[in-house]
């Protein structure tokens, strides 16, 4: 299983950019999708998560980040709306996933993205 991210890039504050997240190889189902952050010098942060159709955020991006999905694609999305300085990251795409229907549950990473908002 591959994940590939797209999407990141250098914007100004309060734009928006539009992260995805592609998993192809063999996949039976996908338990929940996550983004994760790393700013410079700090611990990766738990952004964005969505599983069976319930999500969740950060308190630091709710209301200005969304996060959706693709069935049919095994793709994840991030919305992100009125970036601010503080969401300059790298961020990274994580996918809980079976590639059998009785197997367990796996986790893959993306490779990361980097996302920069400065004036």
């Amino acid at each position: 299983v591959q994940l590939q991210a797209s999407g990141g890039g250098l914007v100004q504050p309060g734009w928006s950019l539009r992260l995805s997240c592609a998993a192809s190889g063999s996949i039976f189902s996908i338990n929940a999708m996550r983004w994760y952050r790393q700013a410079p010098g700090k611990q990766r942060e738990l952004v964005a998560t969505i599983s069976s159709g319930d999500t969740n955020y950060a308190d630091s991006v709710k209301g200005r980040f969304t996060i959706f999905r693709d069935n049919a694609k095994n793709t994840v999305y991030l919305q992100m709306n009125s970036l601010k300085p503080e969401d300059t990251a790298v961020y990274y795409c994580n996918l809980l996933l079976t590639r059998t229907r009785t197997g367990p549950v796996y986790s893959y990473w993306g490779q990361g993205t980097l996302v920069t908002v400065s004036s």
